[in-house]
């Protein structure tokens, strides 16, 4: 949702003549709109119990610790500590035990799988 809100942000101040350089602003803010339904798309496979849906969220959480890592190393540990946090925390949660036997039920379990 903030994704989308400051791809939103973007495209607003670039048609109000805000941004210093148009050729940049226009595709980050279709950039963002366009990662923003990804990772809502992403959200509602999790949310209907998708196997697939686990893996493009491992794999932000691990893009997310290494730009926490660089925010780190350039001196902004307040946001950086945060982003890890979160990080760390979605990962947890995503790779837990009672997350995986909900996703990948044993063959013959009560969930169709499609």
């Amino acid at each position: 949702m903030l994704l989308f809100i400051l791809g939103g942000y973007v495209l607003v101040n670039t048609l109000l003549g805000n941004a210093t350089d148009v050729n940049f602003a226009l595709p980050l803010a279709v950039f963002a709109f366009g990662g923003s339904a990804a990772l809502c798309y992403v959200a509602w496979g999790l949310f209907h119990l998708k196997e697939w849906a686990r893996t493009p969220i491992v794999l932000t959480q691990l893009f997310a610790l290494v730009i926490a890592y660089y925010l780190w190393t350039s001196e902004q540990p307040r946001m950086s500590l945060g982003l890890g946090a979160f990080a760390l925390l979605t990962l947890a949660l995503v790779l837990a035990p009672p997350t995986t036997a909900t996703l990948f039920p044993a063959e013959g379990g009560s969930r169709s799988r499609r």
